[in-house]
């Protein structure tokens, strides 16, 4: 051990670790994920603090059976295990969060002393403090003098880097390499302006990420200030450049919206999801990706298929999606390598999955993750008219509430096709009474289907309002006692 961080190279040597019962801390990273880095710094000064713990490293999607075995589906994630089980987990940007659970699962730093974990907040900074003073109370380890306030030292660093450019734009990436489709158009909205803008990546920060959020009372990210002030969202931002507002509004803060672009902002693709016209990719392969994306409304690249994902971010994905209940379309990019390489390239996306939505990129597995979350992501699939995939119990709900009164039948009212479905149509026509009818003969899966959803295994069966009535008995008891009609006029 010795405070150092090992990288895993297989399950088995993971598992050899932990089978020995030692305190041990596992960091599963991504090396296109910014926020992995910032963490992994604070991981290794961890490491130094409890000598005589382990610390592992993981690089994720080059280890997927051991990515697969603790359902890691986002990056930064952190496993901790004691007396050789899994006792506790952390996902994302972190550093305070970690530092507490790394000192829980690790216990004194000394043999036979209690943990002094006051060092901790040299390696995440001030956020970390407020964490290791209440850990060291709940220890009785000596307590901290200093009082710290992150609240306030956040609303001053906030407001510092809002003010740090005229215009500055909050994104996920950099110009040079936008990490959401959101954020590349708003990149090009501002080269279209020829507006100088500083940029801050909120992917590298969660700190700033999460607390800007609740600053600005703007829940989703990209996020535009100019002088200071909030001017919205990526849809917000589009809208205003479509009709001039944007220009004006510039115009009005006194900034030059005819500046050179010697304007440090990269040349971003002009085509959608930062896909540049030029990649370099030869055009058959080119027009191949593009015939891929545009195959399906939703369409997601993936390591495997939807039923055997191959690595866990596209697992996450994949649920994600269904949970959504949307149709998607998907490619299996470790059965084509051209694809796989070009893919990259063509969307100037490093990783997978890809998810893209009506031919745009909308990114990987975390940036999905915190749409479905802040909702934005149910917001994009109606603004692109793609509707929720209707399950099998949403179509049986809708056929049996498709009239007040509905019978399934063998047959139609007309011509019935068994006896029992015949005594049932001529009672309630006798009794005057109006209803809707299902041919269950003519779809089986409706026929096999309802048997299970309604608990009853066998036809007809008449429905009032949505609930079940009975069968062909059921219905002839009624009427014999003069109660049917009133039964099916509540």
């Amino acid at each position: 051990m010795g405070g150092s961080v090992k990288d895993v190279q297989s399950k088995a040597e993971l598992d050899r670790v932990v089978a020995s019962g030692a305190a041990v801390s596992v960091h599963f990273w991504a090396s296109w994920c910014e926020a992995s880095k910032p963490m992994d710094d604070v991981f290794s000064h961890l490491s130094t603090d409890f000598p005589h713990a382990h610390f592992l490293r993981v690089e994720a999607e080059e280890q997927p059976e051991i990515s697969e075995a603790y359902a890691v589906s986002a990056v930064p994630y952190f496993v901790f295990f004691k007396d050789g089980k899994s006792v506790d987990t952390l996902e994302g940007a972190n550093p305070s969060s970690l530092a507490n659970k790394v000192a829980k699962v690790s216990g004194s730093v000394n043999p036979g002393e209690p943990a002094a974990p006051a060092s901790l907040g040299m390696a995440a900074g001030p956020t970390i403090l407020e964490t290791v003073k209440e850990f060291a109370k709940e220890n009785d380890t000596s307590k901290l003098k200093s009082q710290v306030q992150p609240g306030d030292a956040l609303k001053k660093r906030l407001q510092e880097l809002i003010d740090s450019h005229p215009v500055i734009l909050f994104m996920k990436g950099n110009p040079e390499e936008p990490r959401c489709g959101f954020s590349q158009k708003v990149v090009d909205i501002l080269k279209k302006e020829k507006v100088k803008f500083g940029s801050f990546d909120i992917l590298a920060d969660n700190e700033v990420r999460e607390g800007l959020k609740k600053f600005s009372n703007w829940p989703t990210y990209p996020q535009l200030y100019s002088k200071g002030e909030l001017l919205g969202g990526c849809d917000i931002v589009i809208a205003m450049h479509e009709s001039g507002e944007l220009q004006q509004v510039f115009k009005d803060h006194g900034i030059d919206t005819n500046a050179s672009n010697e304007a440090k902002v990269s040349e971003p693709g002009s085509g959608k999801g930062g896909i540049s016209d030029s990649t370099g990719l030869s055009s058959t392969l080119t027009s191949r990706i593009a015939s891929l994306i545009n195959s399906s409304p939703v369409m997601l690249f993936m390591k495997g298929k939807p039923d055997e994902p191959k690595c866990g971010f596209s697992r996450k994905v994949v649920e994600i999606l269904q949970q959504e209940k949307v149709e998607f379309g998907s490619f299996d990019i470790l059965s084509d390598e051209e694809i796989r390489q070009g893919l990259k390239v063509y969307s100037n996306w490093s990783s997978y999955p890809q998810l893209y939505i009506g031919a745009e990129l909308i990114g990987g597995s975390d940036i999905v993750l915190e749409m479905q979350k802040s909702g934005e992501l149910k917001k994009v699939l109606a603004e692109k008219g793609i509707g929720q995939k209707e399950s099998f119990e949403d179509r049986l709900r809708k056929l049996i509430s498709s009239s007040p009164v509905m019978l399934f039948m063998k047959g139609t009212p007309d011509a019935p096709r068994c006896g029992f479905s015949s005594k049932v149509v001529n009672a309630l026509q006798e009794d005057g009474v109006s209803f809707g009818s299902f041919d269950i003969l003519n779809d089986e899966e409706v026929r096999q289907g309802l048997k299970v959803f309604s608990n009853w295994p066998t036809f007809p069966q008449l429905y009032y309002k949505g609930e079940l009535i009975g069968g062909c008995d059921i219905v002839m008891e009624l009427r014999n006692n003069g109660e049917l009609k009133s039964t099916l006029s509540e």
